[in-house]
């Protein structure tokens, strides 16, 4: 029983060192996918601002704030962090500010189609595990760590 466990334990470790060098390819594509959506969204609304502030007065119900206000705060969290998310500056912030967007955005609208709650979710999903586990080493948030542990170790 005691060489079994080592034989099994082996293909479990090599694996696991290999995709953990995925992760970090799997991050970058998630805050570049992410930053894209968001990114996106922001242009639309800048695209036709009269549309965007009528939406946000009849359409959407965000809480608390004024509609103008709202536009305002939602089209400039949806230009500014998904630019952010995508260099890997600040990601974990980027990401929680988004997920902040990505909720309000749920809970505004009246009627949401099904699919498109689903897309809020995977995007909530993604939007936690950068907040939770960072950029990765694909972001300049890496490169400044290294910078400033190199600059000043500890």
């Amino acid at each position: 029983m005691k060489t079994l466990l080592p034989k099994i334990y082996q293909p479990y470790e090599l694996s696991r060192k290999y995709l953990e060098k995925l992760h970090h390819l799997v991050s970058l594509l998630s805050r570049l996918y992410i930053a894209k959506v968001f990114f996106s969204a922001g242009l639309v609304k800048l695209r036709d601002w009269d549309t965007t502030l009528f939406l946000f007065e009849e359409e959407y119900q965000v809480p608390v704030l004024p509609y103008d206000f709202a536009a305002y705060l939602g089209t400039f969290g949806e230009l500014v962090f998904p630019i952010l998310l995508a260099i890997g500056l600040g990601s974990r912030f980027s990401a929680l500010a988004l997920s902040v967007v990505n909720i309000v955005a749920v809970i505004s609208l009246s009627e949401i189609a099904p699919a498109a709650l689903y897309l809020h979710v995977i995007w909530g999903i993604l939007l936690g595990h950068i907040v939770i586990y960072g950029g990765g080493i694909l972001s300049l948030d890496h490169g400044i760590k290294r910078y400033r542990l190199r600059k000043y170790p500890l």
